[in-house]
Formats: structure tokens, sequence, C-alpha cells
């Protein structure tokens, strides 16, 4: 296998495992669209946290490991 393909492989796994992790970590937090609504600078904030931590978990399950 190429480096290249490698690369795409591990890509797709870890926007997979992303779109997986997000959507829970948003209900973990009760992040939800009522606080957008509410009060929009704040759900992104919080937003902004579950996807740094959700990156942490891709990479230590994908990358790092």
């Amino acid at each position: 296998m190429y480096v290249r393909q490698y690369c795409a492989k591990i890509d797709e796994a870890a926007r997979n495992r992303m779109e997986l992790i997000m959507p829970e970590l948003a209900k973990q937090y009760d992040v939800a669209e009522q606080l957008k609504a509410e009060n929009q600078m704040e759900w992104v904030r919080q937003m902004n946290a579950c996807k740094a931590q959700a990156e942490e978990v891709v990479k230590a399950e994908l990358i790092y490991d």
C-alpha cells in the first residue's frame, strides 16, 4: 500500500469516528439546539470544546496507537 493510500484510509477512518463522537459529546454536555437559539456564542464555545475533545480521542485511537 502506498503512503498516499494509507493516509487517505486513516483520514476517512478519522472523519467517520469524528461523526460518531461529536453527537455523543454534545449530548453528554447537553449542547442542544435550544442553547444555539438562546446563546449562540456559548453554543459555539461548547461545540468547539466538544470538537477538540473528539479530535484528541481520534488521535489517540487512530494516529498515536
